[in-house]
Protein backbone atom coordinates (compact mmCIF):
# COMPACT_ATOMS: atom_id res chain seq x y z
CA UNK A 1 0.00 0.00 0.00
CA UNK A 2 1.17 3.50 -0.79
CA UNK A 3 1.38 5.99 2.07
CA UNK A 4 2.09 8.86 -0.30
CA UNK A 5 -1.56 8.95 -1.37
CA UNK A 6 -2.36 10.50 2.01
CA UNK A 7 -0.70 13.77 0.97
CA UNK A 8 -2.74 15.10 -1.96
CA UNK A 9 -2.12 18.26 -3.97
CA UNK A 10 -4.75 20.13 -1.94
CA UNK A 11 -3.59 21.30 1.46
CA UNK A 12 -4.46 19.42 4.60
CA UNK A 13 -4.77 21.67 7.62
CA UNK A 14 -2.83 20.66 10.72
CA UNK A 15 -4.04 21.88 14.10
CA UNK A 16 -2.37 21.31 17.47
CA UNK A 17 -4.43 22.35 20.49
CA UNK A 18 -2.81 23.47 23.72
CA UNK A 19 -4.29 22.30 27.00
CA UNK A 20 -6.93 19.64 27.50
CA UNK A 21 -9.89 19.59 25.11
CA UNK A 22 -13.14 18.19 26.57
CA UNK A 23 -14.28 15.17 24.57
CA UNK A 24 -17.73 16.63 23.90
CA UNK A 25 -16.13 19.76 22.40
CA UNK A 26 -13.87 17.67 20.18
CA UNK A 27 -16.79 15.60 18.88
CA UNK A 28 -18.82 18.74 18.13
CA UNK A 29 -15.88 20.26 16.24
CA UNK A 30 -15.31 17.04 14.28
CA UNK A 31 -19.00 16.90 13.33
CA UNK A 32 -18.88 20.50 12.08
CA UNK A 33 -15.65 19.94 10.20
CA UNK A 34 -16.64 16.72 8.43
CA UNK A 35 -19.85 18.39 7.23
CA UNK A 36 -17.79 21.31 5.90
CA UNK A 37 -15.27 18.96 4.23
CA UNK A 38 -18.09 17.05 2.56
CA UNK A 39 -19.62 20.34 1.35
CA UNK A 40 -16.25 21.48 -0.01
CA UNK A 41 -16.26 24.44 2.39
CA UNK A 42 -13.18 23.48 4.45
CA UNK A 43 -9.90 21.64 3.91
CA UNK A 44 -9.23 18.22 5.37
CA UNK A 45 -7.85 18.34 8.90
CA UNK A 46 -5.43 16.47 11.15
CA UNK A 47 -6.12 17.69 14.69
CA UNK A 48 -3.66 16.84 17.48
CA UNK A 49 -4.90 17.28 21.03
CA UNK A 50 -5.13 15.86 24.54
CA UNK A 51 -8.23 15.04 26.56
CA UNK A 52 -8.85 15.05 30.31
CA UNK A 53 -8.96 11.48 31.71
CA UNK A 54 -11.79 9.49 30.10
CA UNK A 55 -12.67 6.32 28.23
CA UNK A 56 -14.22 6.12 24.79
CA UNK A 57 -16.27 3.08 23.88
CA UNK A 58 -16.06 1.88 20.29
CA UNK A 59 -18.69 -0.18 18.54
CA UNK A 60 -17.12 -3.46 19.78
CA UNK A 61 -16.93 -2.39 23.46
CA UNK A 62 -18.67 -4.65 25.97
CA UNK A 63 -19.65 -3.21 29.38
CA UNK A 64 -18.11 -6.20 31.19
CA UNK A 65 -14.70 -5.38 29.67
CA UNK A 66 -14.42 -2.13 31.63
CA UNK A 67 -13.21 -3.09 35.12
CA UNK A 68 -14.15 0.14 36.94
CA UNK A 69 -16.77 2.03 34.90
CA UNK A 70 -17.37 4.59 37.68
CA UNK A 71 -13.70 5.62 37.80
CA UNK A 72 -13.76 7.91 34.74
CA UNK A 73 -16.38 9.25 32.34
CA UNK A 74 -17.19 6.87 29.49
CA UNK A 75 -18.30 8.22 26.10
CA UNK A 76 -19.83 6.16 23.29
CA UNK A 77 -17.83 7.20 20.28
CA UNK A 78 -19.34 5.42 17.30
CA UNK A 79 -15.83 4.60 16.05
CA UNK A 80 -14.58 1.08 15.57
CA UNK A 81 -12.82 -0.80 18.33
CA UNK A 82 -13.29 -1.38 22.02
CA UNK A 83 -12.48 0.84 25.02
CA UNK A 84 -9.67 3.37 24.79
CA UNK A 85 -8.26 5.46 27.62
CA UNK A 86 -7.47 9.09 26.84
CA UNK A 87 -5.72 11.46 29.22
CA UNK A 88 -3.13 14.18 29.78
CA UNK A 89 0.21 13.46 28.14
CA UNK A 90 -1.38 11.19 25.55
CA UNK A 91 -1.61 12.70 22.08
CA UNK A 92 -4.77 12.02 20.11
CA UNK A 93 -4.85 12.53 16.35
CA UNK A 94 -8.27 13.11 14.84
CA UNK A 95 -7.83 12.62 11.10
CA UNK A 96 -10.62 14.07 8.97
CA UNK A 97 -9.99 13.08 5.36
CA UNK A 98 -12.27 12.86 2.33
CA UNK A 99 -11.83 9.23 1.31
CA UNK A 100 -13.39 10.05 -2.05
CA UNK A 101 -10.02 11.70 -2.75
CA UNK A 102 -7.82 9.08 -1.07
CA UNK A 103 -9.59 5.88 -2.10
CA UNK A 104 -12.83 4.47 -0.75
CA UNK A 105 -11.13 1.71 1.20
CA UNK A 106 -11.44 1.91 4.98
CA UNK A 107 -8.98 -0.94 5.60
CA UNK A 108 -6.41 0.83 3.44
CA UNK A 109 -7.10 4.08 5.33
CA UNK A 110 -6.45 2.32 8.66
CA UNK A 111 -3.27 0.75 7.23
CA UNK A 112 -2.07 4.20 6.18
CA UNK A 113 -2.76 5.62 9.65
CA UNK A 114 -0.75 2.77 11.18
CA UNK A 115 2.05 3.35 8.68
CA UNK A 116 2.09 7.07 9.49
CA UNK A 117 2.50 6.22 13.19
CA UNK A 118 5.19 3.59 12.50
CA UNK A 119 7.18 6.09 10.43
CA UNK A 120 6.73 8.81 13.05
CA UNK A 121 7.98 6.49 15.80
CA UNK A 122 10.99 5.58 13.62
CA UNK A 123 12.01 9.25 13.53
CA UNK A 124 12.38 8.94 17.32
CA UNK A 125 14.32 5.65 17.02
CA UNK A 126 11.33 3.64 18.23
CA UNK A 127 10.36 0.53 16.28
CA UNK A 128 6.60 0.26 15.86
CA UNK A 129 5.05 -2.90 14.43
CA UNK A 130 1.70 -4.21 13.22
CA UNK A 131 0.20 -7.47 14.46
CA UNK A 132 -1.78 -9.78 12.17
CA UNK A 133 -5.45 -9.70 13.02
CA UNK A 134 -5.13 -6.66 15.31
CA UNK A 135 -5.48 -2.95 14.64
CA UNK A 136 -2.94 -0.47 16.00
CA UNK A 137 0.81 -0.26 16.51
CA UNK A 138 2.92 -2.23 19.01
CA UNK A 139 6.41 -1.89 20.45
CA UNK A 140 8.48 -4.72 21.91
CA UNK A 141 10.82 -4.24 24.88
CA UNK A 142 14.22 -5.91 25.34
CA UNK A 143 12.56 -8.81 27.18
CA UNK A 144 10.21 -9.50 24.29
CA UNK A 145 7.11 -8.09 25.97
CA UNK A 146 4.85 -6.15 23.62
CA UNK A 147 2.82 -3.06 24.44
CA UNK A 148 0.32 -1.23 22.30
CA UNK A 149 1.66 2.27 21.68
CA UNK A 150 -1.04 3.47 19.28
CA UNK A 151 -4.70 2.61 18.92
CA UNK A 152 -6.70 3.29 15.77
CA UNK A 153 -10.46 3.78 15.85
CA UNK A 154 -12.08 5.29 12.78
CA UNK A 155 -15.56 6.30 11.82
CA UNK A 156 -16.54 7.22 8.27
CA UNK A 157 -19.58 9.28 7.32
CA UNK A 158 -20.33 9.90 3.63
CA UNK A 159 -16.73 8.82 2.95
CA UNK A 160 -15.21 11.43 5.26
CA UNK A 161 -13.13 9.89 8.07
CA UNK A 162 -13.03 11.13 11.62
CA UNK A 163 -12.06 9.98 15.09
CA UNK A 164 -8.67 8.30 14.70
Amino acid sequence: MDLEIITPAAAIEWRCSDGLVPYEDAVAEMERRIAAIRAGAAPELVWLLEHPPLYTAGTSAKPEDLLDPARLPVFKSGRGGQYTYHGPGQRVAYVMLDLNRHGRDVRCHVWRLEEWMIRTLARFNVTGERRDGRVGVWVVDAGGREDKIAAVGVRVRHWVSYHG
